[in-house]
């Protein structure tokens, strides 16, 4: 199943949530923990048992019917998400986008939401390793920029992307990746806000999760975990939302885990394995 056909569920889906429950009352283990005892030795076990599969029910329908409280609204596909607001967390119920432009999505709604959905998935190929490479970047900033910024940004981003920065990340000076090495660079938006929005115009800001660096044996830039917040001011041009300015900063970045680190291999193979998602708010 592709990414897209995931999202088909969660972003545009009914909204109903199925719970399976026991079925029956027949011989074998206790699905909620521990083999079923013997009927001899009283009715109280039983009746504990049986107090106990009662109450987990009662929470599990308890915490569906708390999920579901901030969605069923939504599921008209309403305007422009704001029905969600008591579930900041929660897609709403419009689908994000029908296609996709150059792999990017696109096609969004001429509303909030559709801004929002527009910002989280220009956060993805602006934060990717393609950036590092000029003929790509172009292609993405001439998807994702308005035509009257796209000229501005290629300029800019020429002068960043310089030997000296391609250096500080463990590349080569042209750019490339070394011999024996692989270059990782992967944004995945967290959440979205917009700051402002009017017809035609909004400003969104995309708190980022993302993996930076060089996977192999010797690397001396090892891939580590990133967290930064992207704010982008968008136009609704030629039937679609585009970006006309973009700025990142750091953070906010939570406390690290206690999780074991993996090696390079670990990380080259998930990158390569595990596909992206097209965004949705």
């Amino acid at each position: 199943m592709s990414p897209d056909d995931r999202n088909d569920g969660l972003f545009g889906g009914s909204g109903e949530t199925r719970t399976r429950l026991p079925e029956g009352e027949g011989g074998g283990d206790d699905v909620y923990g521990g083999v079923r005892r013997s009927a001899r030795g009283g009715g109280r076990a039983s009746s504990r048992s049986l107090v106990t599969v009662v109450g987990v029910v009662v929470l599990l329908i308890a915490a569906i019917a708390f999920a579901n409280r901030g969605g069923d609204d939504s599921s008209s596909g309403g305007d422009d998400g704001d029905k969600a607001a008591s579930s900041p967390t929660a897609a709403t119920g419009t689908k994000p986008v029908g296609g996709k432009t150059g792999g990017i999505a696109s096609g969004f709604a001429k509303t909030k939401q559709g801004a929002e959905s527009a910002a989280a998935n220009f956060a993805v190929p602006l934060g990717s390793a393609e950036m590092f490479d000029k003929n790509k970047r172009n292609a993405i900033l001439n998807t994702v920029m308005a035509p009257s910024s796209v000229a501005k940004f290629q300029t800019e981003l020429d002068k960043a992307y310089t030997a000296p920065f391609f250096k500080n990340v463990g590349l080569n000076e042209d750019g490339s990746t070394p011999s024996g090495y692989q270059f990782i660079s992967r944004t995945t938006p967290i959440g979205t806000k917009a700051t402002a929005f009017s017809e035609g115009k909004a400003t969104v800001e995309v708190w980022c999760s993302g993996l930076l660096g060089l996977a192999g044996e010797k690397s001396t830039k090892p891939v580590t975990n990133t967290w930064s917040t992207m704010t982008m001011e968008l136009v609704w041009v030629h039937g679609d939302w585009r970006a006309v300015t973009h700025s990142e900063k750091a953070g906010p970045a939570p406390v690290p885990g206690d999780d074991r680190a993996s090696n390079s291999d670990e990380i080259a193979k998930a990158v390569e394995g595990y596909g992206g998602f097209t965004y949705a708010r």
